[in-house]
């Protein structure tokens, strides 16, 4: 992931990806796991999905070929990581290979116990938002020599956000009609003039609800590294605008030690991906489509707020 060659993966069905194929990569690669029931969990994601393993493991399988480019970093990574953060994160137990009709490598973690956070189980928000700076400033603060750099394993984040600056601005006037493009434009402006100039640093590179748990109410820990890498950490700041607010994204940002110009990156990410989720799926009227181009859009108000204030 630090360079080299990147070997083309093929594409997969998502679909095809259940706890049937999970127990025959299983017992085909670790036998000696064979007699431990395999289960989804409640909230399986995207890029990955996840099965229970017994009662103290859990199955990863990556959903497409960038996301199973993730894995042997967080193989190589995350025990490097593990002892010096204040959080427990996942603990790698073993790696799988391709089988079974399934292309990508895969993992085997430890089980961490937790909830996704959410409005209902964070019991002190503002005490949740400095919990999650001390974390990610501790993450910072762990030597990044050889880290992996930006690239397509984490979909580019820690780089330059004029990665993306098309996507944005083909959202933002696709959105004319429905947001004030000339605001969201602004915001993106002086996002992509907030150039970056530090040293690289370890990040996360997805803070967001469903990655950090919670239990008796408290941030308990951080799952899901896949994204995660050594460069800009503005990426990090996300979530002050996805589920923080008010006095809880301004502890945030004060415990972080947030500058003006990583604040404008942070928001630019924000904004970014809020604009071609809204674009994607507000004109659609299935169910699904409709939850979450409500939640960009929500994402969407809060920025253009925030920015006003």
């Amino acid at each position: 992931m630090t360079g080299g060659h990147e070997v083309e993966l093929p594409d997969v069905d998502p679909g095809t990806i259940d706890a049937e194929l999970a127990a025959r990569l299983v017992a085909s690669q670790f036998p000696q796991w064979s007699d431990q029931p395999i289960r989804p969990v409640d909230l399986t994601g995207w890029d990955n999905r996840t099965f229970r393993l017994g009662d103290t493991m859990s199955i990863r399988l990556p959903t497409g070929p960038w996301y199973a480019l993730q894995v042997e970093k967080e193989q190589r990574w995350l025990p490097v990581l593990s002892p010096r953060l204040p959080l427990p994160i996942p603990t790698p137990v073993a790696q799988g290979d391709p089988g079974e009709g399934y292309p990508y490598p895969w993992s085997i973690y430890r089980w961490i116990d937790g909830a996704p956070a959410s409005r209902d189980n964070v019991g002190d928000l503002t005490a949740f938002a400095t919990d999650l700076a001390g974390f990610l400033a501790t993450l910072r603060e762990i030597d990044a020599t050889d880290g992996p750099a930006a690239g397509r394993h984490n979909f580019f984040r820690g780089g330059p956000l004029q990665t993306y600056d098309a996507e944005a601005t083909n959202a933002i006037a696709a959105l004319s009609d429905a947001i004030p493009a000339e605001t969201a434009q602004r915001i993106w402006d002086d996002a992509m003039a907030a150039e970056w100039a530090g040293s690289p640093v370890w990040f996360h590179g997805d803070v967001a609800t469903g990655n950090l748990l919670v239990r008796d109410g408290r941030l308990a820990a951080a799952i899901d590294f896949g994204s995660a890498g050594v460069g800009d950490p503005a990426c990090d700041v996300v979530i002050a605008w996805t589920f923080l607010s008010g006095a809880s994204r301004a502890a945030f940002r004060t415990a972080l030690g947030v500058d003006p110009a990583m604040w404008a990156r942070g928001r630019g990410w924000a904004l970014w991906k809020a604009l071609i989720t809204y674009a994607e799926h507000r004109l659609k009227d299935n169910p699904d489509s409709m939850t979450v181009a409500a939640d960009a859009k929500r994402v969407l108000d809060e920025i253009l707020l925030e920015y006003a204030g």
